[in-house]
């Protein structure tokens, strides 16, 4: 009896174990190490094309271009300059105007704050035909030109034999500063004609255009004298 009860026994252990190759898939895998650290080839792997070559034009895009403005007249102000390259972002103190020795202006003197600006100025431009011509220059040639920022003007028409007593008192009810009054002489054009040439200095843009507009055009000493401001 005992020897049946046995055998019993054995045979049903044998059709109740699973074989080991029917466990699950998690405890027949060994485990996997935990870590905080990226994975090493991920971390190998170079950056991508498109962020290198947009990380080089941003690069690229920064710096001031300066340019040399063709057709502006002698009436031309910053303002209209402003104006003009809407877009470009330009400011008053990224303008000066390169005047001959007769205190014409010859051309704009415009400094972009970037390559992109100037390329914007460019394209505009084009709008106005052959009226205006934009030159890329060297920072050299920006330096070189004297900032007046509409605060000095310029006498025109003074008699030569005028001294510095003459200058003060055309220039009475104007506030301007006395040790700035600078005088020069210049050829008129296609002439032997000598110029008398004055220059004064005020102390704000506002006051020097009163003296334009209340000095321009007065006869002294039989003499009709032109003013004008300087940018």
């Amino acid at each position: 009896m005992n020897l049946l009860r046995n055998a019993i026994k054995s045979h049903v252990s044998v059709r109740t174990v699973k074989p080991i190759h029917a466990l699950p898939s998690f405890l027949r895998e060994p485990p996997r190490r935990f870590s905080t650290e990226p994975d090493q080839q991920q971390q190998q792997q170079p950056p991508l094309p498109d962020a290198s070559v947009d990380a080089f034009l941003d690069s690229a895009s920064k710096g001031f271009v300066y340019g040399k403005l063709f057709g502006a007249t002698k009436y031309t102000m910053k303002s209209d300059i402003i104006s003009l390259l809407e877009g470009c972002n330009l400011m008053p103190d990224d303008i000066k105007v390169s005047y001959s020795r007769s205190f014409f202006p010859v051309a704009m003197m415009l400094r972009f704050p970037s390559p992109g600006a100037f390329s914007n100025a460019t394209r505009t431009l084009r709008r106005f035909d052959r009226l205006y011509r934009l030159d890329r220059v060297n920072d050299s040639d920006w330096d070189i030109v004297t900032p007046y920022n509409g605060k000095t003007v310029v006498l025109q028409g003074l008699p030569r034999s005028v001294g510095f007593e003459d200058i003060e008192r055309f220039l009475s009810g104007c506030d301007y500063d006395p040790s700035s009054i600078q005088s020069f002489t210049s050829n008129r054009p296609g002439s032997t004609t000598v110029l008398r040439l004055t220059t004064v200095q005020f102390p704000s843009h506002i006051q020097a255009m009163n003296a334009c507009i209340s000095k321009n055009r007065k006869v002294f000493l039989n003499n009709k004298v032109s003013v004008r401001v300087l940018y």
